[in-house]
């Protein structure tokens, strides 16, 4: 019997709710697609004999956060056709929804066809909308931005990933960030890096271009050299699930050394779910257990925790 077989892919138990002063903003997410990520997870389920999943709605997703005192979330649209998703799922749902919007670092070089395969091995795949040039699909991030303040609260996620692009395409890679810099400090915008294998690229190219006043490094993967480096420069630090995984001891020393006023958290979902359900499908429900596992860091209260990164989101974001 494979172990593959044996995989629980049902829902993630609701976790202890947190206090009415404690609720929390989950900082980085992309709820649309937590939807096909569990059909697909029913799918597989029904295909092993094993109980049905449900599938919910985005609303009903929300409603579940909201639930455990997630009473908001900043929903990320990174790929050309979901930059309008998350601006339209802020619209729907003002105040409880804010959106963040870029062209991901492994999109930026597939449009206009620039891809080169990367050290995950996987061959390069074009879909009709990476036909948009970068400067194009760059511009309609602005133009969304301009036409919707209230709903887009950030540029993001942008940065570098050296796993799925490869060595041929960095320095265009690298170009489409600087790019995303600029545009972060024209709007006055705070900036949600995603780094992937990249680290030192990610902290040189700030460095040389001067990091946007409000820099967040969402789903935090560095050691406690970058850690260090992060709190020299007042940049912030968001945690999803991994910081509760067991190897990352330097996830969870980069957090101390940036401090509580200067950490988030988020689910990052439908990927990243905290211990001890990791490999199930994730959604903004399930930022309570990282808060736990947050809270253990810092050896305080989980309320506490939670209480600090809400005054850090809000400060950051304006919300």
């Amino acid at each position: 019997m494979s172990k593959h077989h044996h995989r629980d892919r049902s829902w993630a138990p609701a976790p202890e709710p947190l206090p009415t002063d404690a609720r929390v903003i989950d900082d980085h997410t992309h709820v649309a697609s937590v939807v096909p990520f569990s059909r697909e997870m029913n799918r597989q389920a029904i295909e092993r004999d094993q109980p049905p999943v449900p599938v919910y709605s985005v609303d009903e997703l929300l409603a579940q956060a909201q639930a455990v005192g997630v009473e908001g979330v900043i929903d990320v649209g990174c790929e050309y056709p979901n930059l309008g998703t998350a601006v339209q799922m802020a619209l729907d749902h003002p105040g409880v929804v804010h959106a963040a919007i870029a062209i991901h670092p492994n999109e930026a070089v597939l449009h206009g066809h620039r891809g080169v395969p990367g050290p995950d091995g996987l061959p390069l795949s074009y879909k009709p909308y990476h036909d948009v040039s970068f400067e194009d699909a760059l511009a309609r991030v602005h133009r969304l931005a301009l036409d919707h303040p209230r709903e887009v609260v950030a540029i993001g996620e942008t940065g570098m990933d050296l796993f799925r692009t490869g060595e041929g395409a960095k320095e265009l890679q690298r170009q489409a960030f600087r790019d995303h810099i600029a545009l972060a400090k024209e709007l006055g915008l705070p900036m949600q890096i995603h780094d992937r294998d990249s680290h030192r690229e990610v902290i040189d190219t700030l460095l040389a271009d001067g990091s946007p006043e409000r820099t967040v490094f969402h789903s935090y993967s560095g050691d406690a050299e970058m850690g260090r480096i992060a709190a020299e420069h007042g940049w912030y630090l968001s945690f999803s699930g991994t910081v509760s995984y067991k190897g990352n001891d330097g996830i969870r020393e980069s957090a101390r050394l940036v401090g509580l006023d200067h950490i988030m958290v988020e689910t990052d979902a439908p990927y990243l779910s905290p211990m001890p359900y990791r490999g199930r499908t994730n959604a903004p429900y399930m930022i309570p257990y990282t808060l736990a596992a947050l809270a253990e860091v810092f050896d305080l209260p989980v309320a506490e925790v939670a209480r600090a990164t809400r005054r850090t989101t809000r400060k950051v974001y304006g919300i």
